[in-house]
């Protein structure tokens, strides 16, 4: 059969516009393509939301790739087993309350699941600034990531949704637009950005859920990036806690939504 080099590229580029104008308006935006935000991401689509995710990065998944310093393994807890279980993900009982994963298996699986579930992943964006018409974050200003990185004068589009989340992970990039142009006080202790602090995964995976809320009128955080804003400690190759944080923070905003 012969192939054409122009409806090839013809169907990719009108295929990828109707889905980018399609997801310009929508229920969630969600920033960062890691383990809490690819849970996020799935429960809210399952729940019959409509979901964007944005990551900056070629590759999704946040740093579960590389397992612990390259040992491409992953731990969780009791806890966090019970989604692995969900997602189908296979794991193994290495002590008690500790069960190990493959990291390849655990973020191909979370990302194939999610999609399937209806979320949107556009990958090569990022995350330049937020809309906020009043005094609500309602929207992300985007541009793509290889404009960010060559430091060219692009301006962005933008797109509306009824909610956002910051999972963009240590450095919290999304709540730090926030703080950083429009100085604006935060749901936290000083109204700023506490930033985390070092490991301890004891009480970094304690807090992380305690930390999953909304922190702005409309910018909601999950993962490490809640723990980044309220000052809790980072807790390495655990990863409970960040699948733990995308489905509460994913249920409360089921709950925000439907009132």
């Amino acid at each position: 059969m012969k192939l054409d080099d122009i409806i090839i590229s013809k169907a990719i580029v009108e295929e990828f516009m109707k889905d980018f104008i399609d997801y310009m308006d929508i229920d969630v935006a969600i920033g960062g393509g890691g383990p809490s935000g690819l849970t996020a991401g799935y429960y809210l689509a399952k729940a019959g939301f409509k979901v964007a995710l944005f990551e900056r990065k070629l590759s999704i998944g946040g740093g579960m790739w590389g397992g612990g310093m390259m040992f491409n393994k992953i731990v969780v807890q009791e806890e966090g087993k019970r989604i692995l279980d969900e997602f189908g993900i296979k794991s193994s009982s290495y002590d008690e309350n500790y069960y190990v994963s493959d990291s390849v298996e655990t973020v191909s699986t979370l990302c194939s699941k999610a999609s399937q579930a209806g979320l949107k992943i556009f990958n090569l964006m990022s995350i330049e600034d937020v809309m906020i018409p009043g005094e609500k974050v309602e929207g992300l200003v985007l541009n793509w990531s290889s404009v960010e990185k060559s430091g060219l004068h692009v301006d962005p589009l933008t797109i509306r949704s009824k909610a956002v989340i910051d999972a963009t992970g240590h450095p919290c990039e999304i709540v730090k637009v926030i703080q950083d142009k429009m100085g604006a006080k935060l749901n936290t202790e000083n109204g700023k950005i506490i930033g985390e602090k070092s490991m301890w995964a004891e009480v970094g995976e304690s807090s992380i859920l305690e930390n999953t809320k909304e922190v702005y009128p409309g910018l909601y955080v999950a993962g490490m990036a809640a723990n980044a804003v309220y000052g809790a400690p980072r807790m390495g190759p655990i990863f409970g806690g960040m699948l733990l944080s995308g489905e509460k923070i994913a249920n409360l905003l089921m709950e925000e939504l439907n009132k």
